[in-house]
């Protein structure tokens, strides 16, 4: 009967993070910068000039899709990285040959995605601040679904990464499937403004 090591565990997770603080451009900053443009378009340039949506400014009512948008895709793609360039560049089979379980491995990968995705949000949410009004009603609520989410698609993720055998499957999946579903969710509109049939296939938007 193995026995979970949360020695082998912290040092997967710190790696993962440490990895992540090496290249923060790409994995923080980028984000950050893309929401931020976003922000200035559709909460700034364009919400000015629309009215409220659902009892909210446009500003306010886009915070929450595009704090998704780029979790959803941060998750899986920190995720499906840590675990496919070991593959890719061969240091995998340490990770194999060391007495290291399938529970340690999982948890400190998706821990350290999880991690990352929770610092983006932090900053996402700072950022947001800057150039819209808004408030969170139920921060412990908020929480608990940004967590969950970020979880979900960090074990997503990390499937992803062991399922793939090349760049190419790694992006299709983020690219093709999560980034179309997320903009189609309701992102920038409510989905109460579309015509049938189209509010009613909205509906059925994972």
């Amino acid at each position: 009967m193995s026995i979970f090591n949360p020695r082998s565990t912290w040092a997967i997770y710190k790696r993962e993070v440490f990895r992540a603080l090496r290249t923060a451009f790409q994995s923080i900053l980028a984000p950050v910068l893309t929401t931020s443009l976003y922000f200035i378009v559709f909460g700034g340039a364009i919400g000015s000039r629309m009215g409220e949506i659902d009892g909210v400014s446009y500003g306010a009512f886009i915070v929450p899709g595009l704090l998704l948008l780029t979790l959803l895709s941060e998750s899986t793609s920190n995720a499906s990285f840590g675990i496919y360039m070991p593959r890719f560049t061969g240091t995998i089979y340490e990770l194999l040959s060391a007495p290291v379980g399938v529970a340690e491995t999982l948890v400190g990968f998706v821990g350290a995605a999880i991690t990352k995705s929770l610092i983006l949000t932090t900053i996402i949410l700072l950022t947001a601040g800057l150039f819209v009004d808004y408030s969170i009603a139920h921060p412990f609520y908020a929480f608990g679904f940004i967590l969950l989410v970020t979880a979900s698609f960090s074990l997503f993720g990390f499937i992803l990464g062991i399922w793939a055998d090349g760049f190419e499957k790694l992006g299709i999946i983020p690219q093709l499937i999560l980034l179309p579903l997320t903009f189609l969710g309701g992102t920038f509109y409510s989905i109460q403004m579309l015509a049938e049939p189209w509010q009613t296939l909205a509906l059925f938007n994972p």
